[in-house]
């Protein structure tokens, strides 16, 4: 379950006189949620079917059970998301096999050499994911992927190691579904990449991992009841943007979030940043962090503020020093940099959850989306477009012309 403290460490910053400036606004995009236009984005069934599900716990069993390694190939929210979710729920050591490699996210030749290396003398199924089946990067990753297996395994083997997330109906990686036989899965028509996170794009990869993708959409569920905290939440940060904070940072105590930061980075950067527009989103991990940036947020330039997700439970481990457990420690830490960062005019909110699960891991991914949406309409920009993205795609298009 999440909680808020949207006011311990930012009361000087946001005051009702400000927040009653919403209100009517507030209103309307919560009707529109609750029974409008938006009502696709609070309604879980429409990012996964019940029978898409269990066709991906089903695929899961038959991918741990035949590989070495399962290579993800996408770009952007294509992987952001379920390599947070990953990297969040994973044990650091003595991971389970398969061992899961993303690929497709750069165009740097170091990392492919190394990787077509690694690979070719292990078992391995490949999953690409991309809607249109034509970016620049995961085009050329399966390419060069499907150079080394087409030396391994039959045509016929392929039919059961590439594994195609697209569009249900249209694009090259679905002619290739339809040519070839492979397995597919569909990324749904409205979803774009940075929310994909809970539709076969992500779920695929995080099930392969061995986490429980069932609980993770269960607590996905309980953000409905959320809706007013995220409204509340995007309305606080637009006060802040007003008073001349820019930057955001969000900021984690658990290194095992920092993919989490990322995936948060993208979502509302490309949802929000747009028409001279936006929050700049950053990231911290602390304690990490409080040696670098952590001075910048002390006594720098005053145009951050901070959203911190903090956890209530963790591992035990004693420190018999202060007769107390670490994780208390680091609490006191996230406290204390709280108040500090407050003083010096960087103002906090505060979000916790219990504890680091499937349950409150998916409640958070879906608290985000809604408030990276609500935040855009208000702003009035388009949440689910990224024109800029393109610009880069078009001019590098022209070169190779």
């Amino acid at each position: 379950m999440i909680n808020f403290d949207f006011h311990k460490y930012a009361s000087n910053y946001i005051k009702k006189e400000d927040k009653s400036l919403y209100l009517d606004k507030a209103r309307e995009i919560k009707k529109r949620f609750l029974e409008g236009d938006l009502k696709y984005w609070n309604k879980l069934d429409t990012f996964v079917s019940s029978q898409e599900l269990k066709k991906i716990v089903n695929m899961t069993d038959y991918i741990r059970s035949n590989c070495d390694v399962f290579i993800v190939i996408g770009i952007g929210g294509s992987y952001m998301g379920s390599k947070a979710v990953i990297e969040a729920l994973s044990p650091m050591y003595n991971k389970k096999k398969p061992e899961i490699i993303f690929l497709g996210t750069d165009l740097c030749s170091e990392d492919y050499y190394e990787t077509l290396e690694y690979i070719k003398d292990k078992d391995v199924i490949v999953n690409v994911i991309s809607k249109s089946g034509t970016t620049l990067e995961p085009s050329i990753a399966f390419s060069l992927v499907m150079d080394v297996m087409k030396e391994k395994y039959s045509e016929e083997d392929l039919k059961d190691r590439v594994i195609i997330t697209t569009d249900p109906e249209k694009g090259d990686l679905r002619e290739l579904v339809n040519l070839k036989g492979y397995v597919s899965f569909t990324v749904p028509e409205q979803v774009g990449g940075r929310f994909s996170c809970l539709t076969p794009v992500g779920l695929l990869p995080i099930a392969v991992a061995g986490i429980n993708v069932v609980k993770l959409i269960e607590g996905a569920r309980l953000s409905y009841e959320r809706v007013d905290r995220a409204i509340e939440y995007a309305v606080i940060r637009d006060i802040m943007f007003k008073k001349g904070k820019i930057i955001e940072s969000f900021t984690v105590y658990n290194p095992k979030l920092y993919y989490f930061t990322e995936w948060l980075k993208q979502l509302f950067a490309e949802t929000q940043g747009k028409d001279n527009k936006g929050i700049l989103p950053i990231s911290c991990v602390n304690t990490r962090d409080l040696h670098s940036l952590g001075q910048f947020l002390q006594e720098g330039n005053d145009i951050i503020f901070e959203t911190v997700i903090g956890i209530d439970k963790d591992k035990k481990v004693a420190l018999e020093k202060y007769d107390m457990e670490l994780n208390s420690l680091n609490k006191i830490a996230l406290d204390k940099v709280g108040l500090a960062h407050f003083n010096g005019h960087t103002p906090t909110n505060l979000i916790t959850i219990d504890e680091k699960n499937e349950e409150t891991i998916g409640e958070l991914i879906h608290f985000f989306i809604l408030t990276a949406i609500v935040g855009a309409l208000l702003i009035d920009v388009n949440p689910f477009d990224q024109p800029g993205v393109q610009e880069y795609k078009k001019l590098i298009s022209e070169e190779l012309e």
